[in-house]
């Protein structure tokens, strides 16, 4: 399985494309269902927000997935196929493990290092949780963006100029209406972008901050939370809001236009000698393009927002750079990480067979050799195990240490070959440890933790099947089931369990074959 991520953003595509590949609500719901059942899909989790559509995904076929998405996002969006694909762009395995840490930092937002993406890939997150189309590769993935992301915002000056959409857009408001303080504005909408807008302006000293929103509730709780006066309107107020306005600044998420150049004129915008701006931060767009041709009156919308350049100058270089070296760092860890945790199922399953083997052996032992006192027995049998672990020790150390390198996957392969295991084997191992409450991190850790305590099995450590509870073969675990492929999932894990009670009580650093 590999990650996969197909989407357009700014950077890829007009914004009337992005309106209409646009999805939310309801629609987002039944997007991200029908990536995850389609064929070769085994997780799913979609990424929407006003200038970017992705769609994350675990596959096990790439052009199968490539294919399955774009037709989706084809089919939702309405755009032709053709037309579309020349606007997608495709990320694949450490790509689209890059891209996704990139995403969170800001580096790829149309204003480098906004903050507000890394709450709209939470939402995504938990989106994908909510609905069960999350697993385990992608919860990984995303939860490790985000706190790649807290980490660029936290060590640089990436977000220190504050540069988002709307602080970006009320800059360009500015430059039509002049200084900010003392204006009137009007918010419509309520949502987190119109939420931000609203507090910005409080903060620049704006004479008046008028809230409009379907919600009316939710338009009273923004207009009270702010330090200027501030009141909510009922929606069907808007049109005089709007007369005695001198900003407005619209993101309501509506499925077409709110302000119409019709609607404006109507009121006498444009003619009655006043100048006014309208932000719009809406995808779909909330105003009408042909506003900005009424006298006096100044648009931007987040096709004249392309300004990451201009970030870029108010961040600094270095900024931008040393986000991008912490970004390079992380997915190099990520991904090495991952590499070892891969083998880590393997190496338990090798370590669990061997000790099936010698518990075979030492149970013929006994049939053979009836009369071997208690002591003798326990030396034999310590002797044995220190024999199987030391022949072991090396290579499942050595196993490890390659499979953290690019390509070291193959090196699990060849331990399995090499050592015929049962290809179940391994799997049922990872299967066990992964439980739901930690992350795979933590669950390939345990597994790790699982191999590495054998490795220890030099001079002195106690075998794991002479720890009280460790499955022998050929006896029942109460409620296990040998499936038809003959991997005995709960011996497996009770195995890997004994081997995890030895490292806790017997491991001593130092010692011949510790790990240091």
């Amino acid at each position: 399985m590999s990650i996969l991520v197909v989407g357009l953003s700014h950077r890829s595509a007009p914004v009337a494309v992005l309106e209409r590949a646009a999805v939310a609500g309801d629609d987002l719901v039944k997007l991200l269902h029908a990536v995850h059942d389609s064929a070769n899909i085994a997780e799913s989790a979609i990424v929407s927000t006003c200038n970017r559509v992705e769609i994350y995904a675990v596959v096990d076929k790439f052009h199968g997935g490539v294919s399955a998405i774009s037709e989706l996002l084809a089919l939702h969006s309405g755009v032709p196929m053709d037309d579309l694909s020349r606007h997608l762009y495709v990320h694949y395995e450490e790509r689209a493990v890059q891209h996704a840490f990139a995403v969170a930092c800001g580096l790829e937002s149309m204003v480098v290092g906004e903050g507000q993406i890394l709450g709209q890939i939470r939402q995504a997150f938990k989106l994908a949780k909510d609905e069960g189309t999350l697993g385990r590769d992608l919860h990984d993935v995303l939860q490790q963006s985000l706190r790649v992301g807290k980490r660029a915002h936290h060590e640089t000056g990436i977000d220190k100029a504050g540069a988002s959409l709307v602080s970006v857009g009320l800059d360009v408001a500015a430059r039509h209406l002049g200084p900010l303080d003392g204006v009137r504005a009007l918010v419509v909408g309520a949502g987190s972008m119109s939420s931000l807008a609203a507090a910005t302006l409080s903060r620049a000293g704006a004479r008046e901050v008028v809230i409009a929103n379907r919600t009316h509730e939710r338009a009273v709780r923004l207009a009270e939370s702010l330090d200027v006066p501030a009141h909510a309107i009922e929606f069907a107020s808007l049109d005089t809001a709007i007369a005695g306005a001198d900003l407005v600044v619209s993101c309501t998420g509506a499925a077409g236009l709110v302000l119409s150049t019709e609607r404006l004129a109507a009121r006498g915008v444009g003619d009655d000698g006043r100048r006014r701006f309208f932000l719009d931060l809406a995808l779909p767009h909330d105003v009408e393009r042909s506003v900005r041709e009424l006298p006096g009156v100044g648009l931007a919308g987040l096709d004249d927002l392309r300004t990451a350049q201009e970030a870029m100058k108010a961040i600094g270089p270095a900024a931008v750079e040393a986000v991008r070296r912490i970004v390079c760092e992380e997915v190099e860890a990520f991904l090495s990480a991952a590499r070892a945790a891969a083998v880590a199922p393997t190496v338990v399953a090798l370590r669990s067979m061997a000790a099936e083997v010698v518990d075979a052996e030492l149970s013929r032992l006994s049939g053979r050799v009836p009369g071997i006192d208690d002591r003798d027995r326990r030396e034999i049998e310590q002797t044995v195990r220190r024999v199987v672990d030391k022949l072991l020790h090396a290579p499942t150390v050595r196993v490890k240490e390659l499979a953290a390198a690019p390509g070291g996957d193959s090196y699990a392969d060849a331990l399995r070959e090499l050592f015929d295991l049962d290809p179940k084997a391994p799997e049922a191992v990872a299967r066990a440890d992964m439980r739901e409450d930690e992350p795979a991190a933590a669950a390939a850790a345990t597994a790790a933790a699982a191999a590495t305590a054998a490795e220890c099995a030099e001079a002195d450590c106690v075998s794991p099947a002479s720890v009280p509870g460790s499955a022998v073969p050929g006896s029942a675990v109460p409620g296990s089931a040998v499936p038809p492929d003959g991997v005995n999932v709960e011996t497996v894990n009770a195995q890997a369990a004994s081997v995890r009670a030895v490292s806790a009580r017997d491991a001593v650093p130092g010692r011949e074959g510790d790990e240091t």
